[in-house]
């Protein structure tokens, strides 16, 4: 007798991105938690139908912009008026017209950085390896199908009432994806 590896999930196929986002509806609705849908392209409103939360990177870029124009700032305010300050033509030591540009600039590269490395954090990337790798239909996702991978680990997730869930919303193929 083989020896059965530890289940993923399932995972259903569907071939149009209105048959996805009706699938997306029904499995939102259901109550499911641990769950996603892939494309092979942005489906506009998917988010919605999947029933996500807005992100919170605009909020990470806002705090890491606003600090690093703030560093920028103090770095050249302490430079030019504390650790070494320079008479120039009688201006004064914190000239700050002439610290915007850097400051903006400072501001730009934090938000930059929180961007992307917020968003390393947040999608968990990089991921090498993925369950869903092991079902050769998955391969599809990169061309022209739509896909819907639940969870063994959601707390709704039943093997037999699950297929039948996506079974009803007129996925092509239902199948059983392994760890």
């Amino acid at each position: 007798m083989a020896k059965r590896n530890k289940a993923y999930g399932l995972l259903a196929e569907y071939e149009t991105t209105h048959d996805l986002y009706e699938a997306c509806e029904r499995v939102r609705d259901a109550g499911y938690g641990a769950w996603d849908a892939h494309t092979p392209f942005p489906v506009h409103g998917l988010e919605k139908a999947m029933g996500l939360r807005p992100s919170i990177i605009p909020w990470i870029v806002c705090v890491m912009g606003f600090s690093g124009a703030a560093l920028g700032f103090l770095l050249q305010y302490w430079t030019s008026a504390v650790d070494y300050p320079l008479i120039i033509a009688a201006k004064p030591f914190n000239s700050y017209p002439a610290f915007v540009p850097v400051t903006f600039e400072c501001g730009i590269l934090f938000g930059c950085f929180g961007a992307v490395f917020g968003m390393f954090g947040i999608n968990r990337l990089p991921t090498l390896y993925h369950s869903l790798f092991n079902s050769e239909r998955f391969l599809r996702c990169t061309d022209d199908r739509f896909f819907i991978a639940i969870e063994a680990r959601d707390p709704k997730y039943d093997r037999e009432k699950t297929r039948e869930l996506l079974e009803s919303t007129g996925a092509l193929a239902v199948e059983e994806v392994d760890e």
